[in-house]
Protein backbone atom coordinates (compact mmCIF):
# COMPACT_ATOMS: atom_id res chain seq x y z
CA UNK A 1 0.00 0.00 0.00
CA UNK A 2 0.81 3.48 -0.86
CA UNK A 3 2.06 6.10 2.39
CA UNK A 4 1.79 8.78 -0.54
CA UNK A 5 -1.37 11.36 -0.53
CA UNK A 6 -3.87 11.86 -2.25
CA UNK A 7 -3.88 15.88 -4.17
CA UNK A 8 -7.08 16.73 -1.87
CA UNK A 9 -5.37 14.89 1.19
CA UNK A 10 -2.44 16.87 0.86
CA UNK A 11 -3.60 20.24 0.21
CA UNK A 12 -6.30 19.42 3.34
CA UNK A 13 -2.75 18.68 5.58
CA UNK A 14 -1.21 21.20 4.40
CA UNK A 15 -4.00 23.73 5.17
CA UNK A 16 -4.18 22.63 8.44
CA UNK A 17 -2.44 24.79 11.51
CA UNK A 18 1.09 23.38 11.83
CA UNK A 19 4.45 24.44 12.20
CA UNK A 20 6.17 25.31 9.02
CA UNK A 21 9.81 24.45 8.29
CA UNK A 22 11.41 26.86 5.76
CA UNK A 23 14.05 26.02 3.32
CA UNK A 24 16.04 28.85 1.65
CA UNK A 25 19.10 28.63 -1.09
CA UNK A 26 22.22 30.43 0.76
CA UNK A 27 24.77 30.57 -1.94
CA UNK A 28 28.02 28.94 -0.47
CA UNK A 29 26.49 27.58 2.38
CA UNK A 30 23.78 25.36 3.07
CA UNK A 31 19.98 26.12 3.04
CA UNK A 32 18.67 28.54 5.68
CA UNK A 33 15.91 26.01 7.57
CA UNK A 34 13.49 27.65 10.14
CA UNK A 35 10.40 26.98 11.80
CA UNK A 36 7.79 29.87 10.59
CA UNK A 37 3.82 30.20 10.81
CA UNK A 38 2.09 30.25 7.04
CA UNK A 39 -0.82 30.48 5.77
CA UNK A 40 -1.98 27.89 2.80
CA UNK A 41 -5.89 27.69 1.27
CA UNK A 42 -6.00 24.63 -0.61
CA UNK A 43 -5.60 25.18 -4.70
CA UNK A 44 -3.79 28.71 -3.58
CA UNK A 45 -0.54 29.67 -2.79
CA UNK A 46 1.58 29.39 -0.19
CA UNK A 47 2.30 32.52 2.06
CA UNK A 48 4.89 33.40 4.20
CA UNK A 49 5.95 36.43 5.96
CA UNK A 50 9.07 37.73 7.42
CA UNK A 51 10.69 41.33 7.62
CA UNK A 52 12.22 42.27 3.86
CA UNK A 53 15.62 43.23 5.84
CA UNK A 54 16.00 39.77 7.63
CA UNK A 55 18.67 37.36 6.45
CA UNK A 56 15.35 35.22 5.77
CA UNK A 57 13.68 37.73 3.83
CA UNK A 58 16.59 38.95 2.12
CA UNK A 59 17.30 35.16 1.16
CA UNK A 60 13.67 34.71 -0.56
CA UNK A 61 13.65 37.47 -2.41
CA UNK A 62 17.54 36.31 -4.10
CA UNK A 63 16.74 32.77 -4.36
CA UNK A 64 12.96 33.38 -5.85
CA UNK A 65 12.16 29.85 -4.18
CA UNK A 66 11.74 28.31 -1.22
CA UNK A 67 10.38 24.72 0.04
CA UNK A 68 8.22 24.29 3.14
CA UNK A 69 7.75 21.30 5.21
CA UNK A 70 4.72 20.60 7.33
CA UNK A 71 4.70 17.43 9.85
CA UNK A 72 2.68 15.38 12.51
CA UNK A 73 5.80 14.46 14.59
CA UNK A 74 3.62 11.72 16.49
CA UNK A 75 2.92 8.56 15.40
CA UNK A 76 1.31 7.79 13.14
CA UNK A 77 3.79 10.09 10.82
CA UNK A 78 2.34 12.25 8.11
CA UNK A 79 4.35 15.08 6.64
CA UNK A 80 3.95 17.53 3.04
CA UNK A 81 6.82 19.13 1.55
CA UNK A 82 6.24 21.75 -0.59
CA UNK A 83 8.61 23.49 -3.05
CA UNK A 84 7.91 26.31 -5.84
CA UNK A 85 8.94 29.61 -6.94
CA UNK A 86 7.99 32.95 -5.45
CA UNK A 87 5.11 34.36 -7.71
CA UNK A 88 4.36 37.75 -5.16
CA UNK A 89 6.35 39.73 -2.67
CA UNK A 90 3.76 42.35 -1.01
CA UNK A 91 3.68 44.76 1.65
CA UNK A 92 2.42 43.12 4.94
CA UNK A 93 -1.50 44.65 6.28
CA UNK A 94 -1.40 43.91 9.74
CA UNK A 95 -5.46 43.24 9.67
CA UNK A 96 -5.42 41.70 6.27
CA UNK A 97 -2.35 39.40 6.61
CA UNK A 98 -0.95 39.45 9.72
CA UNK A 99 -3.90 39.14 12.44
CA UNK A 100 -5.48 36.01 10.94
CA UNK A 101 -2.26 34.55 10.99
CA UNK A 102 -1.75 35.16 14.65
CA UNK A 103 -5.13 33.69 15.48
CA UNK A 104 -4.38 30.82 13.24
CA UNK A 105 -2.05 29.92 15.13
CA UNK A 106 -2.29 31.41 18.95
CA UNK A 107 -6.31 31.76 19.14
CA UNK A 108 -8.01 35.01 19.07
CA UNK A 109 -6.96 36.83 21.96
CA UNK A 110 -3.67 35.06 22.26
CA UNK A 111 -3.28 36.89 18.50
CA UNK A 112 -4.69 39.94 18.95
CA UNK A 113 -1.77 40.18 21.78
CA UNK A 114 0.79 39.48 19.93
CA UNK A 115 -0.07 41.78 17.39
CA UNK A 116 -0.26 44.76 19.49
CA UNK A 117 2.80 43.81 20.82
CA UNK A 118 4.73 43.16 17.68
CA UNK A 119 2.70 46.01 15.63
CA UNK A 120 6.31 48.15 15.85
CA UNK A 121 8.47 45.54 14.42
CA UNK A 122 6.07 44.61 11.55
CA UNK A 123 6.52 47.32 9.40
CA UNK A 124 8.79 46.46 6.64
CA UNK A 125 7.07 42.99 6.70
CA UNK A 126 6.24 41.28 3.40
CA UNK A 127 4.14 38.51 2.26
CA UNK A 128 6.17 35.65 0.07
CA UNK A 129 3.22 33.77 -2.18
CA UNK A 130 4.61 30.25 -3.35
CA UNK A 131 2.87 28.56 -5.79
CA UNK A 132 3.43 25.57 -5.04
CA UNK A 133 4.94 23.02 -8.29
CA UNK A 134 6.21 20.03 -6.29
CA UNK A 135 4.89 17.71 -3.66
CA UNK A 136 6.73 15.02 -1.36
CA UNK A 137 4.00 13.40 1.17
CA UNK A 138 3.57 10.46 3.39
CA UNK A 139 1.02 9.07 5.89
CA UNK A 140 1.91 6.27 7.63
CA UNK A 141 -2.12 6.25 8.85
CA UNK A 142 -2.19 4.15 5.65
CA UNK A 143 0.02 1.11 6.64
Amino acid sequence: MSLVMSKQEREAFLADVHIGVVSIADEGRGPLTVPIWYDYQPGGDLRIATDRGSRKGKLLARAGRFSLLAQVETPPYKYVSVEGRIVAIEQADIERDMRPVARRYLGQEGGDGFIERMRGELADTAIFRMRPERWLTSDFSKE
